[in-house]
């Protein structure tokens, strides 16, 4: 059974986008994902599903910024964190960057202003958002384990 939802929000019939409820179309995010962070990107999607694209920065921006927290790094600013995690090896540069780009949204979005959150915002965020959670709470994990494994004399 498929069961989607559409939402009239002023447009015509055929320019809303369905949204699919069941089954569920969102990847669920790992378990080695601590709580509070799955919890956060999980309200950045409800926020996406129900059109509310300045919520869905907001909370990616509170992922952000509690990932930077939960990895010891607390700055008096979201940048200042960014920037020490990126010198502390916890990400990359083009994470770093990524990270960056979504701070930059993330503060249009908590701050009144003239400045638009699209969609494609929303939907960018919640990709960047993932994918900086799947780095430092679970490929990082899972590389580290190869690594550990491929030891010349460690038995697998």
């Amino acid at each position: 059974m498929l069961v989607l939802q559409a939402e009239y929000s002023g447009m015509e019939f055929d320019e809303d986008t369905p949204y699919r409820m069941y089954p569920p179309q969102d990847r669920r995010l790992s378990n080695d994902i601590p709580e509070p962070l799955r919890e956060a990107h999980d309200e950045a999607r409800k926020c996406f599903h129900a059109k509310g694209y300045t919520a869905v920065v907001a909370m990616c921006g509170r992922t952000l910024e509690g990932a930077c927290e939960l990895q010891g790094v607390k700055e008096r600013t979201l940048q200042k964190s960014l920037d020490k995690m990126k010198a502390n090896g916890l990400i990359d540069g083009r994470l770093a960057e990524w990270a960056d780009q979504l701070r930059g949204v993330r503060n249009s979005a908590a701050h009144f202003n003239s400045d638009p959150i699209t969609r494609q915002d929303a939907e960018d965020s919640i990709a960047f958002s993932e994918a900086l959670l799947d780095y430092l709470y679970v490929l990082t994990a899972r590389f580290n384990a190869m690594k550990m494994r491929r030891v010349p004399g460690s038995e697998a």
